[in-house]
């Protein structure tokens, strides 16, 4: 067998025991998870009440995305205030008690921290829109001079349009423009300005002293632009939020890392393991590496990971990439299929066009996929994944097996995306539906008055939770069965040896005693000799006629070795 093995070169991945090494991560959005006041808005609250759902899982962390005071115009993440809970999700007092309950469950807890740009409703800004040019308010943010042709240079927002906003000034004469990586209503921080980095040192302070576990942190690879902010055309083939061989100027700059370093020394003076995670579109594998160098951050989102097809070579190779890369800089590789900014794996695996990230589906999407396909390649992959040493990201409602909801009224839709490029990107509400908990009841019990801030799919009613939680071939089950086999068998701890075959779709490794075989044919493949005498442990579909010996179709099996 050969061997990839991340401890080989670095003893620090096996002698450390740090429970973000192999932790399993499920990442909550606030408000598409659960509703208990009835306003159509999921909130803290309800959170706390489904808390022990979630602990059934076997994961190790929640991470919530952001919740702190906002307008809303990103879905909080346009950061009005910092160090408080927007009244749509409740109180510090409910973000207390949260905490205090998942602590009681064993789940440690990550909050989303938003640093490359605020609110333009926060008090800083509006002091800086009201400040003259050059004063010290306005150089806690990115202003510039117009130029002739209107704007400082020709960069274009991830959102779509330009990335500059023009002011005007108090005579009415055409003022200052500043700069928004993301909507106009997003400006971006000036981080070579010391209020900011202070005020962000202050942040991460409050919420360490509440108990907090640690920090998923956005667009961590902004906060520094190039020097001269140089006029830059990006592939329009690329994703929106880099991850391009090429790096924007407002991508990937080594001022980041001088930042965080600065953090992960606030980090350390607290007691226990409290961990910064990075999500950095950034590539290669060997760049984002810099993110998780030993004085800087813990993890980092395996973007590339989740970008794959479904392709058994193209993850061969990433995995490989993955393992050798962080390896390298003594941190564990994290794997990750879904999130709140990317189309569901349940059907984005069994997409054929391309599909920017970002971009979303709907109605007018060419060649939409079957939904069983999808859910077929959603639960192989998953079960793929789950055995891989380090750590693991799983998004809410993907243990359900939910597919992108891609019927939604044009109305309905709140993405700045959608807004900003007049309906050409469908954007990201698809995956943000709130969740079915109960198959026969109002908004299949995510409010009790039947609310629900973006409309759920009337076809969502057999992914409902207590549906498939008696059900033994439910999605559901399957998490449950694949993350409590992995923590049984030290999965996330362990090492990845491949095992050589001449079939192209199939991939077979080892992760100590466990034996992984993954078809991503059509058409049913032999297993490798090395599962004779072993005990099948589980597959990612139900059992069906395919003959012993065999594996079927995008299907992955974990056996025990003898």
């Amino acid at each position: 067998m050969t061997q990839t093995r991340a401890e080989a070169d670095n003893p620090l991945q096996s002698e450390d025991s740090q429970w973000w090494r192999s932790s399993v991560i499920y990442q909550i959005y606030p408000r598409s998870f659960a509703d208990s006041n009835a306003d159509g808005m999921g909130d803290l609250r309800g959170i706390t009440q489904h808390l022990e759902s979630i602990a059934q899982l076997s994961v190790d962390a929640i991470w919530l995305s952001p919740f702190f005071t906002s307008p809303q115009k990103d879905a909080g993440y346009d950061v009005a205030d910092y160090c408080d809970v927007d009244p749509l999700f409740g109180t510090l007092a409910d973000f207390d008690e949260m905490v205090a309950r998942a602590h009681e469950l064993g789940l440690k807890v990550i909050i989303d921290l938003v640093p490359n740009h605020c609110s333009d409703q926060h008090p800083w800004f509006q002091a800086a829109l009201a400040a003259a040019p050059g004063s010290p308010e306005r150089e806690r943010f990115i202003f510039k001079d117009p130029v002739q042709q209107g704007h400082p240079n020709n960069w274009e927002s991830v959102f779509g349009g330009p990335m500059w906003t023009p002011t005007t000034n108090p005579d009415g004469s055409a003022g200052q423009s500043y700069l928004h990586i993301f909507d106009s209503s997003q400006p971006d921080f000036n981080w070579k300005n010391e209020d900011v980095r202070a005020m962000f040192r202050d942040v991460l302070r409050f919420w360490l002293d509440r108990g907090t576990d640690g920090f998923r942190v956005d667009v961590a690879h902004g906060l520094i632009k190039a020097e001269g902010l140089p006029d830059f055309t990006p592939d329009p083939a690329g994703a929106s939020m880099g991850g391009t061989e090429e790096l924007a100027p407002w991508w990937g700059q080594d001022g980041v890392h001088e930042i965080y370093r600065e953090w992960r020394q606030v980090i350390d003076e607290y007691e226990g393991d409290r961990v910064l995670c990075a999500e950095a579109w950034v590539n290669p594998l060997s760049l984002m590496a810099k993110w998780v160098r030993n004085d800087e951050m813990h993890q980092a989102f395996n973007f590339p990971y989740l970008s794959c097809d479904y392709d058994a070579q193209q993850l061969r190779e990433t995995i490989d990439e993955s393992l050798h890369e962080f390896g390298a800089v003594g941190a564990p590789s994290t794997w990750v299929l879904s999130n709140h900014d990317v189309v569901r794996h349940a059907t984005r695996l069994a997409l054929t066009d391309e599909n920017p990230q970002g971009e979303g589906i709907g109605p007018k999407t060419p060649n939409l996929p079957d939904p069983a396909t999808g859910l077929r390649r959603a639960r192989s992959s998953t079960a793929l994944m789950l055995a891989l040493p380090g750590g693991a990201y799983l998004y809410q409602g993907e243990e359900l097996g939910l597919p992108e909801a891609v019927d939604l009224p044009d109305d309905a839709r709140q993405d700045p995306t959608w807004f900003r490029t007049n309906g050409e990107r469908y954007g990201r509400d698809g995956c943000r539906v709130p969740l079915p908990w109960k198959g026969d009841a109002p908004s299949f019990g995510f409010s009790d008055s039947g609310k629900s801030w973006l409309p759920q799919p009337a076809s969502w009613a057999p992914y409902a939770r207590d549906l498939q939680a008696d059900d033994p071939d439910s999605t559901l089950n399957l998490y449950r069965r694949l993350l409590q086999l992995r923590k049984d068998h030290g999965l996330g701890t362990g090492g990845l040896e491949w095992v050589p075959g001449d079939q192209p779709d199939l991939l077979a490794f080892r992760n100590g005693k466990v034996l992984v075989v993954a078809n991503f044919g059509a058409a049913p493949l032999a297993l490798p000799p090395l599962v004779q005498d072993s005990q099948e442990l589980v597959r990612s579909q139900p059992r069906d006629s395919t003959a012993p010996g065999m594996i079927p179709a995008e299907t992955t099996m974990w056996f025990l070795l003898a």
